[in-house]
């Protein structure tokens, strides 16, 4: 998932100018030699395409010495595009459909002049007072936030050259108006001021957790610092967002830049149909016109349904090698290189918490969540304790099978082996071949049962509304959220398909609108929340819907929690509405809850129909699932105590400017968490998006922290009985009126307390996963 208020498109010569640019051409060359008026006089349309031509273009010859009638045109040209500009329309959606690298440059810094004058307007007359404060402020952050984010989504889902060129180009503007706003002591002032006053006591919870919020997040953003020192601190800054983006941009190019063309079918011998439909289609949207998924050729590429189904299924161990060998050093080398970027960013991190009087960043980043460095570092230390002996055992299984299997490798067992023989192990343990099942989930089926899953819990109803919001791609669905009186309550996106060329991988859930009483519109009572839901799984081949894995059912239904926790909120304060003002390691409880669902006989049966015939899942698969939910779960647990336990040791411990390594500090890690051990050559730093180009820096134990809120959680509907349906209801309902409906209102330990009457216990957690006893 993406951070809640993300900070997170290039040439203004549009496309769509192109014959118009091109009939202006052709003019001018023929009329060269005419007499010498100004270009302006004869025709100011042509200057203001000439205005818009990238400074190595030689028709820049055409456009005039003259500084003035050049900055003329550059204005000009500006203007025109300001005044039309979809990103500074008063739009009810944002228009994804309209929006061109042309319209990021002028449209951001239109809106952060005006931004900037209301900004010195609220400093002149600020009081501590709501409606004085609050108010005009929460209208100045949320309308950046919002064409910001606009921006920041279509770079991640419609990537290109002139959209990363933009956003580079404005980008430091945008943090200097963030570091200037968050810096303000007028406001900082204004808002000690209401922490002060007499009239405390009497404000609600969910107002105090505003100015408390934006109080501390005041003191981290620098504004205690004076002079030199807070020149540094933005300085550093700014660094940060440009090596953050940098490194993000160079794990997608790296990604995008591994493909590997195969003509022979007998080297993809043991992937499933469904992979060499994908591999066909790529290489038809590569040039290869008459590819087949039957006769090829394939391509085959890091982007995840790709990658895995050759680790999972290839029986060809070379290419399993060289595709797992390209993945875990991608953006390792070359011009991609991430190791450098790693390196300043975790000095200027230390840099910074110095700065703000920390002992490094880990303290920095903490300070806005509920656990301390030794609380998590407790935690994760418990759960490696307990997953470590399972995970031994897990290794130990897996070669005697592939020894039993008669297969050499079982002498020389390495990480591209380890897929590819625990899906055959699981398929001889279980009896279940997951590419089998991939008929019987078949994402309209699917969305239908979640959506019936969501109404049974929490009294909602989703609705298609595809046409009612412009969209970025038409694979994007459109839905509205209504209560059971039939009133909309919400609206979300959902991009489901992996777009390789031009949308990064993995999945998230992000903010497009708060709800907010300050900016409700149209006279109604509250402006309603807007989230988008993006995932990257196998798109439709042929006549076939989009067929899925059970593990992409489970990332639907974990950004769906996202999405319902910042859908069903009732704060009308925009700052602590939704997800909005949550510490970040408890962001992850309702999205980790709702996997639990995916198990329950009931739900899965709902969703499990065959695509063709109908036949829903026999009910002796779906026990097999439920018997395989804890296969290898030692290994996957100590895999995310590594990931989570090297990010800690990285802002903790490690000094970036000491002889060890990055790679030293994993490899360190490895001893302890990994059974395998790494290979000399892993770089998975280098592609480790969530801590250095996410919100996740020092904070990826948050999956983990937020786990065991899941798992207690979702324990109080099996303490219910889950096949209780009253009961079940209730259940649901109270988890809506705490976890879903409070947001950033209440501390998520009250807002835990609230729903399930006491503090959280790591042992449902330990327990769901099997690694406790079932009596404990």
């Amino acid at each position: 998932m993406g951070p809640p208020r993300q900070r997170t498109i290039v040439l203004l010569f549009l496309a769509a100018m192109l014959p118009i640019l091109s009939s202006s051409v052709s003019h001018l060359l023929s009329a060269r030699l005419a007499p010498a008026l100004p270009l302006a006089a004869r025709n100011p349309n042509r200057l203001l395409l000439l205005s818009l031509l990238p400074s190595s273009s030689p028709l820049r010859a055409f456009c005039p010495s003259s500084r003035a009638t050049c900055s003329t045109a550059a204005a000009m040209a500006d203007a025109t595009l300001v005044a039309d500009n979809p990103l500074l329309a008063d739009f009810e959606f944002p228009p994804f459909d309209a929006v061109q690298p042309a319209h990021v440059r002028p449209g951001i810094r239109a809106l952060l002049a005006r931004l900037e004058g209301e900004l010195e307007a609220l400093e002149k007359g600020v009081e501590p007072a709501w409606g004085k404060l609050v108010v005009p402020l929460e209208r100045i952050t949320d309308r950046l936030d919002v064409v910001w984010n606009v921006v920041d989504h279509l770079k991640a889902v419609k990537d290109s050259a002139d959209l990363r060129a933009a956003v580079e180009d404005v980008q430091p503007e945008k943090v200097k108006f963030y570091l200037r706003l968050g810096q303000s002591k007028p406001i900082y002032q204004a808002f000690n001021a209401i922490r002060n006053s007499p009239e405390w006591d009497s404000l609600s919870d969910a107002r105090k957790r505003v100015v408390d919020g934006q109080i501390k997040d005041a003191v981290l953003g620098g504004v205690a610092l004076e002079d030199e020192q807070r020149e540094k601190f933005n300085q550093i800054q700014q660094e940060l967002e440009k090596l953050t983006e940098k490194f993000s941009e160079n794990v997608l190019d790296a990604t995008k830049k591994f493909e590997k063309l195969i003509t022979d079918k007998k080297e993809l011998d043991g992937l499933p149909a469904s992979a060499f439909g994908l591999a066909a289609q790529t290489a038809v949207s590569k040039g290869h016109e008459n590819a087949s998924a039957e006769n090829g050729p394939w391509i085959i590429t890091l982007d995840a349904p790709s990658f895995m189904a050759v680790m999972q299924h290839a029986k060809n161990r070379a290419l399993r090698e060289e595709v797992y060998r390209a993945y875990l050093t991608r953006a390792s080398s070359g011009e991609l290189d991430n190791t450098d970027i790693i390196s300043q960013i975790l000095k200027l991190r230390l840099e910074k918490a110095k700065l703000l009087g920390y002992k490094n960043y880990a303290e920095v980043s903490l300070a806005r969540k509920m656990a301390t460095v030794d609380r998590v570092q407790e935690l994760l230390e418990k759960i490696r304790a307990a997953s470590w002996d399972h995970a031994v055992q897990d290794m130990e299984d897996l070669k005697a099978f592939v020894k039993d299997s008669g297969s050499a490798e079982a002498n020389d067992l390495s990480h591209w082996d380890l897929n590819f023989w625990s899906e055959r192990l699981r398929e001889s343990k279980y009896d279940i071949d997951e590419e089998s099942l991939r008929p019987y989930f078949a994402l309209p089926k699917v969305m239908d049962g979640l959506f019936s899953l969501a109404n049974k819990l929490f009294g909602i109803n989703v609705e298609p509304a595809d046409g009612m919001a412009p969209v970025w791609n038409s694979d994007v669905k459109f839905y509205c959220v209504k209560d059971s009186s039939n009133t909309p309550v919400a609206y979300f996106y959902f991009d489901p398909y992996s777009r390789p060329s031009e949308k990064r991988g993995g999945a998230w859930m992000n903010v497009v609108f708060s709800r907010s009483r300050v900016l409700a519109r149209h006279g109604s009572s509250v402006r309603l929340p807007v989230a988008h839901m993006v995932c990257n799984q196998m798109p439709p081949v042929g006549d076939k819907p989009s067929l899925m894995t059970f593990r992409e059912v489970e990332t639907v239904f974990h950004e769906f929690g996202h999405a319902l926790q910042h859908m069903l909120t009732t704060q009308d304060e925009a700052f602590v509405a939704g997800i909005s003002g949550i510490e970040w390691d408890a962001v992850e409880l309702p999205s980790q809850f709702m996997e639990n669902w995916c198990y329950h006989k009931e739900t899965l049966l709902s969703i499990a129909k065959h695509y063709e015939t109908g036949e829903v899942l026999p009910e002796e698969i779906y026990a097999k699932l439920v018997a395989a939910k804890n296969f290898r779960a030692g290994s996957f647990s100590l895999r995310q105590i590594r990931f989570a336990s090297v990010d800690m040791e990285l802002h903790t411990t490690y000094d970036p400017s000491g002889p060890v390594s990055v790679y030293d500090v994993d490899r360190k890690v490895a001893e302890r968490t990994q059974v395998l051990a790494p290979l000399p050559e892993d770089r998975f730093l280098c592609g480790f998006s969530h801590i250095f180009a996410g919100g996740y820096a020092a904070g990826y134990y948050s999956y983990k922290w937020a786990e065991v809120l899941s798992a207690d959680a979702f324990s109080a509907f099996e303490d219910a009985g889950l096949d209780n349906e009253k009961a079940i209801e209730e259940t649901g309902r109270r988890f809506r009126d705490t976890v879903l409906a409070l947001g950033g209102g209440k501390s998520p330990l009250e807002v835990f307390v609230s729903f399930r009457g006491r503090e959280p216990s790591p042992e449902p957690l330990l327990r769901h996963n099997g690694l406790l006893p079932v009596a404990a």
